[in-house]
């Protein structure tokens, strides 16, 4: 996170400093102690921003991390202390909150869900649903919840969607245009088409491009599709889209596909609790 960002943030939350902190200790310097304490179970993320935030705008301030992003914690854990001055901490302290919890929230999130695929070799990845400014931190929030990342921008691959083959006419005609663009990249960017019936993904299949996306196709059409793939020895991998949570999950990844990825991860992940204690 890059210093512009940082000073926004501050700005947004003390636009004229924090004027209860300065009524009550003016210019007093008084050192003091705070610790970060998880209030439920949860996966840490955000430290890595925060130590940024400290470095870069609270420099009097001294951070000691006790348990480090990825770690998985149970309620009741202390997860960090910070010594410095009062006024520092006190404005410190529900900026760094507010990241450690959404950030925490989304590694969470996504453990829960790389715990139910994990032992059918399913992979879970999000998507480009993120908090605007936020995406490089909640991508990785992701990685710390043993997640992994599909493109971090419109710029990383080729994903032709619904209005892309809408727009030219066809998946052919779509993946056809695609593939002349990339014999311009030296390292050729992954080629990912969404498909939303069994004629768009027998086209995809025909093309071998690299990735298939399967868009809100129930259990049985994925069935019948992974079936297909199989048969006809294709290497395309194939990733479910769509509807996908943790109620219904285990319906999806026993269906043989390689990939799910899931906007919730990032664009409804809940805030964990964490809390900032004075004085220990």
């Amino acid at each position: 996170m890059n210093k512009n960002i940082i000073q926004y943030f501050i700005l947004e939350d003390a636009p004229q400093g924090d004027i209860t902190s300065l009524a009550i200790f003016g210019q007093k310097k008084e050192i003091i102690t705070a610790q970060m304490i998880a209030k439920e179970s949860l996966v840490v993320s955000g430290f890595s921003v925060i130590k940024n935030i400290v470095k870069l705008r609270f420099p009097k301030v001294k951070l000691s991390v006790f348990k480090k992003d990825s770690s998985i914690v149970t309620k009741g854990t202390v997860i960090a202390k910070v010594k410095g001055p009062v006024t520092d901490i006190l404005l410190m302290e529900r900026l760094c909150l507010n990241l450690m919890q959404r950030l925490s929230g989304v590694a969470t999130l996504t453990h829960a869900f790389v715990t139910i695929a994990k032992p059918h070799k399913v992979s879970i990845l999000d998507t480009r649903k993120t908090t605007p400014g936020l995406r490089t931190e909640e991508k990785k929030a992701v990685v710390d919840g043993r997640g992994e990342n599909h493109r971090m921008s419109l710029s990383d691959q080729y994903l032709i969607k619904d209005n892309h083959i809408d727009a030219a006419g066809g998946v052919l005609e779509a993946i056809e245009q695609v593939l002349k663009h990339q014999k311009q990249y030296r390292k050729k960017p992954l080629i990912e088409v969404e498909v939303r019936d069994e004629a768009e993904f027998c086209e995809a299949l025909l093309m071998q491009v690299d990735v298939i996306m399967l868009d809100n196709m129930k259990p049985a059409q994925i069935k019948k599709l992974v079936k297909l793939r199989n048969q006809q020895g294709k290497k395309s991998l194939l990733e479910i889209s769509g509807n996908v949570t943790l109620k219904n999950l285990k319906k999806y990844v026993t269906l043989g596909v390689e990939r799910i990825s899931v906007g919730a991860l990032t664009h409804s992940a809940r805030a964990v609790d964490i809390s900032m204690v004075l004085g220990r």
